[in-house]
């Protein structure tokens, strides 16, 4: 008898492998059902980031169609609930509090204020969020999932390509206006790293998030004689910034982050004066990229989503959504989808391939950025998204070298 028991015992252990129809038993969390998993979309779907959220929300759906197809994870399928702040700190609390409970983790979560105002309940929530932002800042929070390279690493990145081209060398002067903002100053921090390492005279200006010209500050630097500029702005002061130049004939290469940069742009009065003088640096493929990666999320944006004009920020959902399924799908392997399994496994995941939409991603080091490398591409009407690559994937020397002396 006492044989039969450890025999019925051995069997119950191997069946709690597995629930009754076939799906792996795990531990759930909020959001977690038998059938599906939810995540949160808390963003700006009305107000001055509605167009860049929008085909990022698309490049989510894109990819979690895919993987639903594919059985989704832990065979539940994957879904978005979603919440409009309009860029409004205390419609993003009211959101944030209305969604938490019912989602697992944060897929997209828009806004630097909206982000730090809802990041003293992630402690307590213990959920992982995927922030629209890549500011070296949020890497000391543990719940924080940044797909991508940082600013201040595309910066050094985007200088050092200049750098290689001749267009700067060491002892120039170069300028940077950069927004009074998060994004601003993280940005600023690349910046003077290379000024530093490279003895460049570096002349910075900052601006109001409010302003809506940046005249004063380009003629500025025009008269300090800067060979290049660093725009870490957003679009239409990107725009004001190249137009100026323009007026004042000065021919020095503008580069911008990118989120400074809106394809809107090239429907502007100045259209012509960025494709001549601007150069983005971006952690995300440009959309129009030749290579397998970019090419097949174009093929599948265009085929679900026909008359749509898409824009990198297709890239960036999809990556997202890439990141995000990895990491619960580790949960799942371990046999655990509660908040706790989820954050656990974001923290153990030290590969991801998101099949050069991104540079590889890593999310095991402590206070590190997942990537480290940028791409860089022209303005361009001629082809979807706004954007031609003219330089993949790449690396600085002096992105090493800031990720030594960070550590």
């Amino acid at each position: 008898m006492r044989n039969l028991v450890i025999i019925l015992a051995a069997a119950l252990a191997l069946a709690g492998c597995a629930a009754d129809d076939g799906k792996p038993q795990v531990k759930a969390g909020p959001g977690v059902t038998a059938d599906t998993i939810a995540l949160g979309v808390l963003t700006d779907m009305t107000g001055p980031f509605s167009q860049s959220a929008l085909i990022r929300i698309k490049g989510y759906e894109l990819f979690l169609s895919e993987l639903n197809e594919r059985g989704g994870v832990c065979g539940r399928k994957v879904e978005l609930k979603q919440k409009d702040h309009g860029y409004n700190v205390d419609r993003a609390l009211e959101g944030y509090f209305e969604l938490e409970p019912q989602v697992l983790g944060f897929i997209d979560v828009a806004g630097a204020q909206m982000t730090a105002a809802i990041a003293p309940d992630l402690m307590q929530t213990r959920a992982i969020v995927a922030p629209a932002s890549w500011s070296a800042t949020l890497l000391g929070n543990p719940h924080m999932m940044i797909v991508g390279t940082t600013y201040d690493l595309d910066v050094i990145n985007g200088l050092d390509h200049l750098k290689r081209q001749g267009v700067i060398k060491d002892g120039d002067t170069i300028g940077h206006i950069h927004v009074d903002s998060d994004y601003g100053r993280n940005s600023l921090e690349g910046s003077r790293f290379a000024a530093q390492q490279w003895g460049l005279n570096l002349v910075t200006r900052t601006v109001a998030e409010s302003a809506t010209d940046v005249i004063a500050p380009v003629q500025e630097l025009k008269a300090a004689g800067a060979k290049a500029v660093f725009l870490s702005t957003s679009p239409p002061q990107t725009a004001s910034a190249v137009g100026t130049a323009d007026k004042l004939d000065w021919d020095a290469p503008f580069l911008v982050n990118a989120v400074g940069y809106d394809p809107l742009i090239l429907d502007s009065p100045v259209a012509q004066a960025v494709v001549e003088r601007v150069q983005v640096v971006s952690p995300i493929a440009p959309y129009a990229s030749d290579l397998p990666g970019p090419r097949s999320v174009a093929e599948k944006f265009e085929r679900k989503f026909p008359g749509e004009k898409p824009t990198g920020s297709v890239d960036h959902g999809y990556a997202i959504g890439i990141a995000f399924a990895a990491v619960l799908e580790k949960a799942c392997a371990a046999g655990d989808l509660s908040r706790d399994g989820v954050l656990r496994a974001f923290q153990d995941t030290n590969s991801v391939d998101t099949n050069s939409l991104t540079g590889p991603l890593r999310f095991s080091l402590v206070g590190r950025p997942s990537s480290t490398q940028s791409y860089i591409a022209k303005p361009d009407p001629e082809v979807p998204g706004g954007l031609a690559a003219i330089a993949n994937l790449f690396e600085s020397d002096l992105v090493k070298l800031k990720g030594t002396r960070a550590k």
